[in-house]
């Protein structure tokens, strides 16, 4: 009986001396591609890498969140009406462009083709709205387009 027990405990000194062994092999193979004697160093080496690349995320997300509300004061809609405001003249060659924000601000461009010539008339908007004077039915339009 005395022998079976040292025989087991024979073979599990083995098997946890295979062990220890595979641990230094593996604990020696991660410490020398990093040129650090101690795991704790390569371990506070990264978490330090971490925390650097985590604030960076940070910064470069809260710049991304300025430009895209930055983005929504630029030009994103452009709608176009053509339209004949003589009836006696023929054809649609008159025609009405809003350029339009996020928000439905911006300018409309009033192009009014008559015998004389072309003339050329400008209002402000803001929110969908003449912002000094009414907006006409085909620059609403033109509005509605633009969406």
């Amino acid at each position: 009986m005395v022998t079976y027990l040292v025989v087991l405990a024979f073979i599990w000194l083995i098997f946890l001396s295979f062990i220890v062994f595979k641990l230094r092999s593996h604990y020696y193979n991660l410490t020398s591609r990093t040129k650090k004697e101690k795991l704790d160093e390569i371990l506070d080496l990264l978490l330090n890498e971490d925390k650097k690349i985590s604030n960076e995320i940070a910064l470069i997300k809260s710049e991304l969140k300025k430009q895209i509300e930055l983005s929504q004061l630029h030009l994103q809609k452009v709608g176009l009406i053509r339209f004949n405001p003589f009836e006696r003249m023929g054809g649609e060659q008159s025609f009405v462009i809003a350029f339009l924000d996020k928000e439905n601000s911006g300018i409309i461009l009033n192009f009014i083709y008559t015998r004389d010539g072309l003339r050329v008339y400008t209002k402000k908007v803001k929110k969908g709205k003449g912002e000094e004077y009414d907006l006409s039915d085909e620059e609403k339009k033109a509005i509605e387009r633009s969406n």
